[in-house]
């Protein structure tokens, strides 16, 4: 089940809606409502998964016991044991086929094939956070109630945010509902369906034909360039607003139940380096990997540069592994090494004079990397970079292009226009303006256009439009 489907947003998110605030006498019937409603809605599209979502529910329970009791020895024993069967239950679900179709020219053909649960990558980098700080002492171990509604609470538990127990611990046990944080949640979420229905799909729809087009091969249909370049700024337009529009809809969503989760984007088209792109796109993992794995290696401020290297390399090679099994995700993890690593050692872009300069570098090599996740195989993303610069005589003009460009140019200038901090802007100006003709204007303006545009988006999913999820392959 998807937050941008009609079975979650007529039948699932308003019956648990409508019983959580019946409960509101108890807080502990309302977390029992909560991650029973979670279960099942794992259930929904998982139903034999779900039991593997429960075990690591009691598997890391327990192991919050043993690693926060004992002799340093035994505490990190358990904990080693701990990573050992998380990171062992990822490998087999979503790396033993990839591991195996490596090694097939050796031992014969692989013939290993194991469906990948959805949002597996997510909750283990949950509940590794969880023992990792009760091991350090961050956290007090708790009972297998709290760590399952942390684990798999709804909203978050398919595509993140990545939340850790420390910040939600309190939440769980005295958060208060009110009707602010309700409302703010309610416009979240319905920002977030309209950013997923209206701009994500649609460039879905225009990346996904350019893309399967160019997999033909050159010798049956190469891609113009400026065909191609379409396709590959779809892409990086289509990837900001699906994750985007979806972690919109997590924070939204827990807002309604009372929760307040970090954010996980903040505008990162508009960073003018790699180091700052990175702090700016899916905020949660960079978090994970620099707390849990990038601080405990040394970091970089160790006196030895390779080290700092070295840490650099473990950090970017993870998170490509992290994204999928597939070699275009490794070589886009190591590319971004590579362009962190020049960043570091030239100085560049700071050494660039104009911002604007920054800017275009840091998109070019983001819409280049994009090209390589987004590609089926290395072959693909090849044949896909040489097109874009008309190294495989395929032409430079493309009719096709121009005609996709009038038919959806609504679309690409609002994906382009809302990738800058336009509503953000917009917001502050409402905050500090109170009393303004134009505020009091845009104030009363804002919610029936946004109702307008929720019940747009909605008519487009029941007419059955093509809504596909980048992350649940995650």
């Amino acid at each position: 089940m998807v937050f941008s489907s009609i079975s979650f947003l007529f039948y699932f998110f308003p019956a648990v809606l409508i019983l959580y605030f019946l409960c509101s006498f108890s807080r502990k019937l309302q977390n029992i409502l909560l991650l029973v409603a979670s279960l099942f809605f794992y259930a929904w599209g998982e139903p034999v998964n779900v039991l593997l979502l429960i075990g690591s529910v009691f598997v890391n329970t327990i192991a919050g016991y043993l690693v926060a009791s004992g002799g340093k020895r035994k505490r990190k024993f358990f904990l080693v044991l701990d990573i050992a069967v998380n990171l062992g239950i990822l490998f087999v679900f979503k790396y033993l086929g990839f591991v195996s179709d490596i090694f097939s020219p050796i031992f014969g053909e692989s013939t290993i094939s194991i469906a990948l649960p959805i949002g597996i990558s997510f909750f283990t980098f949950q509940a590794l956070s969880y023992v990792v700080d009760a091991y350090r002492g961050d956290v007090k171990p708790e009972n297998p109630f709290y760590v399952g509604l942390y684990i798999a609470f709804f909203p978050q538990l398919i595509a993140g945010p990545i939340i850790q127990y420390k910040n939600v611990a309190q939440q769980i046990r005295n958060r208060k509902s009110t009707f602010e944080k309700f409302s703010v949640g309610m416009s979240r979420f319905a920002v977030g369906v309209i950013k997923k229905v209206l701009l994500a799909n649609t460039f879905a729809s225009l990346a996904d034909n350019i893309f399967n087009w160019s997999m033909i091969g050159t010798d049956y249909y190469p891609v113009p360039a400026t065909l191609a370049w379409l396709g590959s700024i779809s892409y990086t337009l289509q990837i900001y607003y699906d994750f985007s529009a979806y972690s919109d809809m997590a924070i939204g969503l827990a807002l309604c139940f009372g929760f307040k989760f970090s954010e996980n984007f903040n505008y990162p088209y508009i960073a003018t380096s790699i180091n700052d792109f990175w702090k700016r796109w899916h905020i949660s993992l960079t978090s994970w990997f620099r707390e849990y794995v990038y601080f405990p290696l040394g970091g970089s401020r160790v006196e030895n540069n390779d080290i700092m290297v070295r840490n650099l390399f473990i950090i970017w090679l993870l998170t490509g592994i992290w994204h999928g099994a597939n070699w275009t995700f490794i070589f886009w993890g190591l590319f971004y090494f590579v362009i962190q690593l020049a960043e570091r050692f030239f100085g560049y872009p700071d050494k660039m004079r104009h911002m604007w300069v920054r800017h275009i570098y840091t998109l070019f090599i983001v819409n280049l990397a994009w090209v390589l996740f987004r590609a089926d195989n290395l072959y693909q993303a090849g044949v896909f970079i040489r097109n874009m610069f008309a190294l495989n005589q395929n032409g430079v003009l493309s009719d096709l292009a121009w005609l996709l460009v009038r038919e959806n140019w609504v679309f690409l200038l609002a994906g382009i226009f809302f990738c800058a901090p336009v509503v953000q802007t917009v917001n502050r100006f409402l905050f500090e303006n109170p009393r303004q003709k134009l505020s009091r204007f845009l104030s009363t303006f804002y919610p029936p256009v946004i109702l307008l545009l929720f019940t747009f988006s909605v008519s487009y999913l029941m007419s059955g439009s093509y809504n596909p999820f980048i992350y649940f392959n995650f």
